[in-house]
């Protein structure tokens, strides 16, 4: 059973992406004690899984790694992942929450040595890499995951791969029989940071995700771009290992249409002028990008980047709505049918690969949220109930940059505040 302790005074954070940990940061460091709560193995999000942030073209490592620093030197915050909260009664100054705890079957002697995944020999699908490879079924997700512990997927619990894992731990920190618990905790206020998912990108049927190896999405193309993605950094495409130095990008997948998402999303656009960096720096002269848009959303710093972007002559714009994706069996090439609007004249594009900046989504939808919460039509937190403690934050609220979601959850862990701070005044 988990020894964390919570009173009415505690601020609880739920979800521990990037907005998760800024907000249970902000409000440890203002004194105040807080439970970060994160379903997956380890915090970071979404945003550990980014190759590069725009504009600067920076590695997330470098922000992360000083939030780390920041969690581990505070004492009045305590991290639970493999955690989900079920349930939440109560009202403002007074909420339990329910807390499910999956298990790891990896205790805190882990080292972090990884003998364990060196004695197994079953694979398993990687999400860190949105599943494009597999990974050894005892392991570490990524190189900065907080807690620096090993995880056993529990498709190998109960078979003779599991013992080899346990046999092969020198620290005792292999515990097959971790069972799932239940445990509730006290919170002054709750502060919702689950985050937001990449639209099903097989349900934009034109495009033919579900049919053709060479589409992918945005979010798949950037873990191809990292060198600790499943290609090791090399832009291949996914039928046959060739180098695709011919990336089409399309805008607005999923996104600002009636019959997927409503809403823009945001960072489409700036994720795929980033993107095309990549393809430069992959091939030099010889890597041609090609962004199929509707409008392009470069507001305020970003500017500067799209000009940028826009002067690249390996770079083309083409303002059009793709009206569909077909593929060349020969050689595996998609082909884009679409009008170009500037022109109107119509087109049908060969490219290597067709990358669909998809659209964003909230991982959990405000309205099945277990509280005094406020949907719009999205799903995102539109708000809280008069007189709640529990608040939004980040891409729960809305479809935000990393920027964006930072200020965001500064001001849910400022309002978060101000509950306890009231509870504890009248309770004095």
């Amino acid at each position: 059973m988990t020894d964390v302790i919570a009173t009415n005074q505690t601020i609880l954070v739920v979800g521990g992406g990037i907005s998760g940990m800024t907000a249970a940061l902000e409000a440890a460091e203002c004194g105040k004690n807080v439970v970060l709560i994160e379903k997956n193995p380890t915090l970071g999000g979404r945003t550990a899984l980014l190759y590069r942030y725009f504009p600067k073209l920076c590695h997330p490592t470098c922000g992360l790694e000083i939030n780390l620093r920041r969690i581990k030197s505070n004492s009045r915050l305590r991290v639970l992942t493999l955690a989900e909260v079920t349930a939440i009664a109560g009202s403002r100054g007074d909420y339990t929450a329910t807390v499910k705890l999956t298990p790891r079957y990896v205790n805190e002697n882990c080292t972090a040595c990884g003998a364990c995944a060196d004695a197994v020999t079953t694979l398993v699908d990687n999400p860190g890499n949105y599943n494009l490879n597999q990974m050894k079924a005892a392991y570490l997700p990524h190189a900065m995951a907080y807690p620096q512990r090993y995880v056993l997927d529990p498709s190998i619990i109960g078979t003779p791969e599991a013992d080899l894992a346990k046999a092969a731990c020198k620290y005792n920190a292999i515990e097959l029989d971790m069972q799932e618990e239940t445990i509730q905790l006290k919170a002054g206020a709750v502060i919702w940071a689950t985050g937001w998912k990449p639209y099903d990108a097989a349900k934009i049927q034109p495009y033919g995700y579900d049919r053709f190896a060479n589409v992918v999405t945005s979010v798949e193309f950037e873990r191809l771009s990292d060198p600790h993605g499943p290609t090791a950094g090399k832009i291949l495409r996914p039928s046959d290992g060739k180098e695709a130095r011919n990336v089409a990008f399309i805008q607005c997948a999923g996104s600002r249409d009636e019959n997927h998402l409503r809403h823009c999303s945001r960072i489409c656009c700036m994720a795929s002028l980033k993107q095309t960096s990549y393809v430069r720096e992959s091939f030099g002269a010889g890597g041609k990008s090609t962004i199929y848009y509707i409008d392009i959303r470069a507001i305020d710093r970003f500017e500067d980047f799209y000009a940028k972007v826009l002067a690249d002559p390996g770079v083309k714009f083409v303002k059009s709505k793709v009206a569909k994706i077909e593929e060349d069996q020969k050689t595996g090439d998609v082909m884009l049918h679409g009008v170009d609007t500037e022109g109107y004249h119509r087109y049908e594009n060969r490219h290597d690969l067709a990358v669909l900046a998809i659209g964003m989504e909230p991982s959990v939808n405000a309205a099945e949220i277990p509280g005094e919460i406020i949907a719009d039509s999205s799903g995102f937190i539109e708000s809280s109930a008069v007189n709640s403690g529990l608040f939004g934050a980040g891409c729960a609220t809305n479809a935000l940059d990393v920027n964006r979601a930072v200020q965001s959850a500064t001001a849910a862990a400022l309002r978060a505040i101000q509950v306890v701070n009231k509870v504890a005044r009248a309770e004095a």
